[in-house]
C-alpha cells in the first residue's frame, strides 16, 4: 500500500509546492494555519485540481497532469473526515454510516452493524446528528469511512474541535481503530502532540513548501530547519552569526555559544529546547542549607556555555514551572523561555524576580538551524 504525490498549485498570494510518499503507516501532515495542509488533502481526494504533478494510490494513478489524467473524487477510494465531520443532517447514525456503501440491503446492514459495535454506537443507531455530542458525531464520521474500506484515510484535523478530556478519550480509541487499518493514513494537524502520538513519520510544512520530511521521533529529536524546530515546540530561537567552526553569536540573546557540531554556511538560526538549560551557579549567599545542598547536587560540572540573566517572572504550570530569563546585556534582547520540572524546583531556592543567575546549556543541546 503506498501514495505517492507530486502537487503544484498556484493560489493569489500563495503556492502549493508538495511531494510526499507513504508507505502503509500514518504520515502526519503539520505546519502552521494557512501553510497548505488542507488544501494538500484536498488535491489528493480531487476537491481542488492542482496545476502540474502526478498523485499515484496503490499503484492507480489518480491525477496526471501531463496525461490529462483526472478521476473524479467518487472513484479515488479515498476517505477523508472534513474538521465539522459532514454528516448529513437528515438522516440517522445508522443511514449515515451506510451512505457510500454498495451491495444488496443484508450486506450493508452487516457491515453497518459492525461499524456501531467497533465505534460503539449501538445504542446511537436511531439519532440524528443533531442528537450526538462532537465526539459522537467523531465516531459517525470514522465508522462511515471505514465502512467504506477507501484505500487511504485522510483526518483534517480530527481533534481539534474536541474539549480536552474528551480529546485524550478519544485519541486511544481512533488509534486503535488506525492501528488495525491495512492502508495508509494522512493525519492533518497543527498539534505536536498528536503527531508524536499518531505518526511514525511527519512532514512539516511552511507556506506551501515541505521543509522537513522523515521519521517524526528524529524531527523532533533533532530538526534541522527553524519551522520544524518551533513547530515541535522549541520556544527559545534566535539568528546567529558564525563565529567559528563550533562558535556562534546568538544575535537575539546577545550571547557567545559553543556548538557540538560544526555550523554550515547554510545554519541561520540556533534552537535550545526550553527543558535544556541548567543552573550553573548560584549566588555567593546561598540561604538554607538543605536546599543549597540539594541544588548543588544537581548542578552541572562547569559549563562551555555559560551566561548571566535576570530572572524576570515566574509561572506556575500544573506540573511544571516555566522561568522567564532576560540575558544580561546592556541592548534589550529576547527573553529566553526555561521550563522546570518539580525535581528541580529547589535551585531556585534564594531567587526571586529581578536577582541575576547563570545559567547553562550543553554544547550538544543546541539545535543548528536553516531557515
Amino acid at each position: 500500500m503506498s501514495l505517492q504525490a507530486e502537487i503544484k498549485k498556484h493560489f493569489s498570494g500563495f503556492d502549493l509546492e508538495v511531494s510526499l510518499h507513504t508507505d502503509q503507516g500514518i504520515l502526519g501532515i503539520l505546519g502552521a494555519s494557512g501553510s497548505g495542509k488542507s488544501m494538500t488533502l484536498k488535491c489528493i481526494a480531487g476537491i481542488e485540481t492542482p496545476d502540474e504533478g502526478r498523485i499515484v494510490l496503490n499503484g492507480r494513478v489518480l491525477f496526471d497532469s501531463e496525461k490529462r489524467i483526472n478521476l473524479p473524487p467518487q472513484k479515488r477510494k479515498v476517505g477523508y473526515l472534513f474538521q465539522n465531520y459532514a454528516l448529513f443532517p437528515n438522516m440517522t447514525v445508522e443511514e449515515n454510516i451506510a451512505a457510500g456503501l454498495t451491495g444488496s440491503r443484508k450486506e450493508k446492514q452487516e457491515v453497518t452493524e459492525r461499524m456501531l459495535r467497533l465505534f460503539k454506537l449501538e445504542n446511537l443507531e436511531k439519532r440524528y446528528p443533531s442528537q450526538l455530542s462532537g465526539g459522537q458525531m467523531q465516531r459517525v464520521a470514522l465508522a462511515r469511512i471505514l465502512a467504506y474500506e477507501p484505500d487511504v484515510i485522510m483526518l483534517d484535523e480530527p481533534f481539534s474541535a474536541l474539549d480536552y478530556y474528551l480529546k485524550e478519550q478519544l485519541q486511544l480509541q481512533v488509534k486503535a481503530v488506525l492501528d488495525a487499518y491495512k492502508g495508509d493514513v494522512l493525519l492533518v494537524t497543527h498539534s505536536r502532540d498528536e503527531v508524536y502520538r499518531f505518526c511514525e513519520k511527519s512532514m512539516i510544512l511552511e507556506r506551501g513548501r515541505v521543509v522537513s520530511f522523515g521519521s517524526t521521533k528524529g524531527i523532533f529529536k533533532r530538526p534541522d530547519h527553524v519551522t520544524a524546530a518551533r513547530l515541535t515546540g522549541c520556544k527559545n530561537l534566535s539568528r546567529i552569526r558564525r563565529l567559528g567552526p563550533h562558535q556562534v553569536m546568538a544575535l537575539d540573546w546577545g550571547i557567545s555559544l559553543t556548538t557540538k557540531d560544526a555550523v554550515g554556511d547554510e545554519i541561520e538560526y540556533i534552537g535550545i529546547r526550553a527543558h535544556d538549560f541548567y543552573l550553573a551557579d548560584r549566588a555567593p549567599d546561598e540561604r538554607g542549607k538543605g536546599s543549597a545542598a540539594q541544588s548543588a547536587s544537581l548542578r552541572e560540572p562547569e559549563p562551555e556555555n555559560r551566561f548571566a540573566c535576570r530572572l524576570t517572572e515566574e509561572l506556575e504550570q500544573p506540573f511544571e514551572k516555566d522561568i522567564l530569563l532576560m540575558p544580561c546585556s546592556d541592548q534589550e534582547k529576547e527573553r529566553i523561555w526555561w521550563k522546570m520540572n518539580p525535581d528541580r524546583y529547589c535551585q531556585l531556592d534564594g531567587f526571586s524576580v529581578g536577582d541575576i543567575l547563570q545559567v547553562g546549556v550543553r554544547p550538544e543541546d543546541i539545535l543548528l538551524l536553516k531557515a
